[in-house]
């Protein structure tokens, strides 16, 4: 059985790691395929530098993702770049096909620890989707770009937060009474 393909498939032998650091960097179309994916207007580049250990059956990745990717403001709308820049320390395990309960669901319990840890099933692991999903777990989905103090302004709303203009008076003057 063969693993499902993704945006950014970077699949490895576990009993075949290179000795030296890994290089891993999107292409146009892998580019375009994660924008879609993490709802982004664009990733103009992505490149990690990963090392591999062997440690039984488990591997250690550790390293540096940096893109650079283009955002839209939470406040304005409007598109900006944005870079990211984020350490990677992953550990791969052998994977086990687990018990169902009996109406079917799984249980599982995690510790802090555990969170870092991908597994993964035969022989082959895929570090290209686990940099993928950590640069959707580094965006910001609240971003705000360089005009969003500009939009709060013409939107009426005040540096405290607080709305200003006619209805703002109005909902202002219901809440004295």
């Amino acid at each position: 059985m063969s693993a499902p393909t993704t945006d950014f498939s970077r699949p490895f032998k576990v009993k075949a790691l290179p000795g030296q650091p890994i290089v891993l960097e999107a292409s146009a179309g892998e580019r375009a395929a994660l924008s879609d994916r993490f709802g982004l207007p664009g990733v103009d580049s992505l490149r990690a530098v990963i090392e591999l250990e062997q440690r039984g059956a488990s591997i250690r990745a550790r390293g540096t993702l940096e893109a650079a990717i283009r955002q839209t403001c939470a406040t304005s709308g409007e598109d900006f770049p944005a870079k990211i820049s984020e350490e990677v320390d992953l550990r791969f395990v052998e994977g086990s096909a687990p018990e169902p309960h009996a109406d079917g669901d799984i249980e599982i319990e995690l510790d802090a620890a555990d969170c870092d840890e991908i597994e993964y099933y035969g022989d082959t692991f895929d570090l290209g989707e686990a940099i993928a999903q950590t640069l959707g777990l580094a965006i910001d989905p609240y971003a705000e770009g360089p005009d969003a103090d500009g939009a709060r302004r013409r939107a009426g709303i005040t540096a405290d937060g607080q709305q200003d203009g006619p209805l703002a008076a109005a909902l202002s003057a219901l809440r004295r009474d």
